[in-house]
């Protein structure tokens, strides 16, 4: 049977470290240290996703994919990296997606490694980001 949005929002409220608010047909979670995440279920999958920058703040686009690319698989597990469009502008993000049907233990190690992940992608990847 597949995890809904409500069913979610419920397993995910209850974490101390997460704010997690249900906005429509999305989840947004706040950790600890304000970054956000939203979370959908989108047929049968759950995807959950934080923006890390603007296309336009990496100061080397082409070697920034190309240090993604080399890097993220080993460094950064469970989490893919991505570029989408909000509005006109163009950011890159982290996301991890996993099917409705997995275990709710599954959500919760997914949103936790996301976060884990954004800080050391922030972190990695700063030589390239404007400030």
């Amino acid at each position: 049977m597949a995890l809904s949005l409500s069913e979610l929002h419920a397993l995910l409220a209850e974490q101390e470290e997460l704010t997690a608010t249900l906005e429509g047909d999305t989840l947004l979670l706040t950790n600890e240290e304000g970054v956000d995440a939203f979370l959908t279920v989108q047929g049968e999958q759950v995807l959950v996703e934080s923006l890390l920058c603007k296309v336009a703040d990496i100061t080397d686009t082409a070697a920034f994919n190309d240090q993604i690319l080399r890097t993220h698989k080993t460094m950064f597990p469970l989490t893919t990296l991505g570029i989408s469009a909000v509005g006109t502008e163009e950011f890159y993000v982290a996301f991890g997606a996993l099917s409705a049907s997995s275990k709710p233990e599954s959500v919760l190690v997914e949103v936790e490694t996301l976060f884990l992940n954004i800080e050391g992608m922030l972190e990695f990847f700063a030589a390239f980001i404007r400030a």
